[in-house]
């Protein structure tokens, strides 16, 4: 190799995302993360493999996984010069409740798998954030805890089980708890195929018993959101579901409802007939299909499909500030993270998770003056080209 040419390979390496995220080893400290992705190999360290594989899989061969990062390369931004960006708004407004960051944290079952105490570090660092937690159905802390930690009511994910009798309980335990938001997951009737997280589990040689209840219905022993309802049997999906539950809990809550897990213009269509006040577009992080098409490719005919007349939620492989961006220029109200925070927690606690947040809403701050926005109502499709 020549001189030129070894100095033109090394700048190139040295300019490597992939290089910049695993030359140094995993980050000791929090504000030692440059961006999100320095938290990764951070909690892989830290983690036992089943855990991180856990955390990690998606379904079949993850080309749905995979998709919802490389979906975000069909656009790019348009930035404009001489606004005076001086001072820029970064708040929204969801349902009447203003945050400073069109951000929240997406809903993660067993957390507890990543921190010995689950959901109370992402409480907290949702508070000093100001930032919106969504709680699962499957949580290993309750609702009223979490509200407590966090200093008011948090989202609520609902899932219904194949028990009517629990599912009616869980929400009328949410909103009796103060939540404002219930969001009704639909993606998870079918099941899945979690190829990841079998390889992983081949790599741990801890025995399973060790924090998981091998007895009938041990799954749910754990879940305190749970607690007192008769789970013998239940199935944690209902394979019957359809557009009555959503109807019928329209009537019967006072909540905001969100569907959860609507990928198509069909749905979301059908969420608008039902009384829905917005979806979620979403296909549970690359775990509900192997559709191999991301949530931002998703997006454009889901917003044409509700005409403004709902609030939309994204969640998916979301990275960094541009990948923020694009979604609401695509027309997305707010976005959601789950597995970036989570890297932050398994890794550092709350300060993982605040510095998680903070970092993104950094760069999506930056990527706003860079477009010439000032407030989130500016951003548009006007920022955004496209491949075909």
């Amino acid at each position: 190799m020549t001189l030129h040419a070894r100095r033109a390979f090394l700048g190139y390496l040295a300019a490597s995302p992939l290089y910049a995220q695993s030359a140094p080893g995993p980050i000791a400290k929090p504000e030692d993360a440059i961006n999100v992705f320095d938290f990764e190999p951070a909690a892989r360290q830290v983690l036992p493999p089943a855990h991180f594989g856990y955390l990690q899989t998606g379904v079949v061969a993850d080309a749905t996984l995979a998709a919802n990062r490389t979906g975000f390369d069909r656009y790019q931004l348009r930035p404009r010069r001489l606004i005076d960006i001086s001072q820029i708004d970064t708040s929204v407004t969801l349902f009447g409740a203003r945050q400073e960051f069109p951000l929240l944290l997406a809903p993660v079952g067993n957390i507890g798998a990543f921190h010995a105490e689950a959901e109370l570090p992402v409480a907290r660092a949702a508070a000093a954030t100001r930032t919106t937690q969504i709680l699962s159905t499957y949580t290993n802390t309750s609702v009223e805890t979490i509200n407590a930690a966090a200093g008011r009511p948090v989202w609520f994910q609902l899932y219904a089980t194949g028990s009517p009798v629990a599912a009616d309980r869980l929400w009328r335990r949410a909103e009796d708890a103060g939540c404002p938001v219930v969001l009704l997951t639909v993606d998870s009737q079918a099941g899945r195929n979690t190829e990841t997280l079998s390889r992983a589990k081949l790599l741990d040689s801890r025995k399973c018993t060790l924090c998981h209840d091998p007895a009938p219905g041990g799954f749910f022993k754990r879940k305190p959101m749970l607690a007192g309802i008769n789970m013998a049997g239940v199935p944690t999906s209902n394979a019957a579901l359809t557009w009555d539950f959503v109807r019928q809990l329209r009537k019967s809550t006072k909540m905001k409802l969100l569907i959860k897990g609507l990928v198509t213009h069909e749905d979301a269509r059908l969420a608008l007939e039902c009384g829905a006040d917005g979806v979620v577009v979403s296909n549970h992080g690359g775990r509900a299909e192997e559709s191999g098409r991301g949530t931002i490719e998703c997006l454009p005919e889901i917003a044409d499909a509700v005409g403004g007349k709902m609030t939309i939620l994204i969640d998916g492989g979301f990275r960094r500030g541009t990948d923020i961006y694009k979604a609401l220029a695509l027309g997305a109200n707010a976005v959601c993270i789950g597995r970036p925070y989570v890297w932050g927690l398994a890794a550092f606690g709350q300060p993982g998770v605040e510095r998680v947040i903070d970092l993104l809403r950094a760069e999506f701050s930056l990527i706003m003056k860079q477009c010439g926005k000032r407030s989130i109502a500016e951003i548009n499709k006007s920022s955004l080209t496209s491949r075909a």
